[in-house]
């Protein structure tokens, strides 16, 4: 990672590195392993060259939009919840543990780095590019955008109304993988279809959302937020992410055996050891330790295993 951030710090302008930071990419990227993941582990094999192009850029463009409107939509209570170590993000950047969300600026747009207007216009413009980039894959997968950037909206405003906004941070993580199905089949399969969406649905809520929230409770609490780890306590917190990353790797391990990709007895093994490592031994040291380091090394590990999916279907797409 130190390599790839010194070649990014050395490549990339400033400025833009500003707006890259208001949409996460460097979070964004892995998590747009997961709509490429879904399609391949679907279809079991590479679409079209044309639906590659596309749909590569419609989910970056998608992704980009909507990590952009999150920012947008809560900045004002970001404002009064900066950290000093969200001002500098060179400060810790080798610490073990520390936020992947933290490796660039953090809520520039709530610093004052970038404009609220430029932060419009940044996701208006990706907006624009995943819209026609959906039009183009299927009309359907328009109203999957919109709707999981108006739910990501009404997230942010939850914040201080009701820890259920978990519920929609998993509609919205999931819309991704499930609008990547549409793009590459018009009727798909509605209990793959189904499976993926849970998967992604708990893997959200276990792997992402609550660990996040968990590390955050002490500022939260200071903005008087409503998050699941604020309401129901450390112990509670933690079984449920267990539970959720639990089922998780269940309901994957169902849609490996239903995928079209012919896994070998390798691939369920290094399936196995991965989920082990990135989902399943986190969350129990979490569970045992209960401590802030703990939850956000689930976090971190977690945003590792959409990547870690894509590889395995590759590795067998191609031997």
């Amino acid at each position: 990672m130190k390599y790839v951030m010194f070649i990014y710090d050395t490549v990339i302008p400033e400025k833009l590195q500003s707006f890259f930071a208001l949409s996460r990419t460097h979070h964004g990227v892995l998590d747009m392993m997961a709509p490429v993941f879904a399609a391949l582990v679907y279809l079991g094999y590479f679409p079209d060259p044309g639906i590659v192009i596309v749909g590569v850029i419609t989910v970056f463009a998608g992704y980009t939009a909507v990590y952009a409107l999150n920012d947008i939509a809560g900045y004002r209570d970001d404002k009064k919840n900066i950290r000093p170590s969200h001002i500098n993000k060179n400060i810790n950047k080798n610490k073990k543990g520390i936020d992947l969300d933290s490796i660039l600026i953090r809520h520039p747009l709530a610093q004052g780095v970038i404009t609220l207007k430029s932060a419009a216009l940044w996701a208006c413009f990706w907006s624009f590019v995943a819209v026609l980039g959906a039009y183009l894959l299927n009309p359907y997968c328009i109203l999957i955008f919109i709707g999981g950037a108006l739910l990501e909206i009404i997230y942010c405003y939850l914040l201080k109304i009701s820890f259920l906004r978990v519920i929609i941070s998993g509609f919205v993580k999931a819309a991704g993988p499930v609008a990547a199905i549409f793009a590459v089949d018009k009727n798909p399969d509605a209990l793959f279809l189904s499976l993926l969406f849970v998967f992604f649905f708990l893997w959200e809520a276990g792997g992402q959302n609550i660990p996040n929230d968990y590390t955050d409770m002490d500022e939260d609490q200071k903005v008087n937020a409503k998050t699941l780890p604020l309401m129901f306590g450390r112990g509670i917190t933690c079984f449920l992410i267990m539970g959720f990353l639990s089922a998780a790797f269940l309901i994957m391990t169902l849609l490996f055996f239903i995928s079209p990709v012919d896994f070998g007895w390798f691939s369920y093994l290094l399936f196995g050891s991965g989920s082990l490592f990135l989902l399943i031994l986190p969350a129990q040291r979490l569970l045992k330790i209960r401590s802030n380091q703990a939850a956000m090394i689930v976090f971190n590990k977690a945003s590792y295993y959409p990547f870690f999916l894509l590889c395995v279907v590759l590795m067998n797409l191609f031997v």
